[in-house]
């Protein structure tokens, strides 16, 4: 029998690299991490000054629902972003297919669920995969990260 498990992973939000990624590894249990690029934002297409706007729209109150503002726009989440791009532009893809490409050098992800609504979106999730990261790139990356509060799976 094969055992996944469902996991909050991604480039800004790394709790469960401390213990429960391990455990899943040492127990040949694999990891599907969801919302991977954190509902779009790890595409790079939003600013700061998005979120000190007031919001309206249905869509848009719900995207700056507390609970998604405390997961995944801290300072240092947008710093983050900033290097992503950054690294990104110097290795000509998108923010978002170098996000994939850094979550699929993690041990024991298995398939990431993107949460793709158009095509492109799948079409730049499958580039993703041969995208190369080199240990400098990866550090850069992860360098930057600071703990989050962990919110669960809410």
């Amino acid at each position: 029998m094969i055992e996944i498990i469902f996991c909050l992973f991604k480039l800004i939000y790394r709790e469960e690299e401390r213990e429960m990624n391990p455990l899943c590894i040492d127990q040949g249990i694999g990891l599907i991490p969801w919302s991977p690029l954190a509902r779009g934002f790890l595409t790079g297409n939003r600013s700061k000054d998005d979120f000190d706007k007031e919001e309206t729209s249905p869509t848009k109150r719900s995207q700056l629902d507390s609970l998604i503002r405390q997961r995944y726009y801290a300072d240092n989440d947008f710093e983050i972003v900033e290097r992503l791009k950054k690294i990104a532009e110097e290795k000509q893809v998108k923010p978002a297919q170098l996000a994939l490409a850094w979550i699929l050098t993690k041990p024991g992800i298995t398939s990431p669920i993107i949460g793709a609504t158009k095509m492109y979106q799948i079409e730049e999730a499958v580039q993703a995969t041969q995208i190369k990261l080199s240990d400098e790139d990866i550090k850069s990356l992860e360098e930057l990260y600071q703990p989050h509060r962990i919110t669960g799976h809410s």
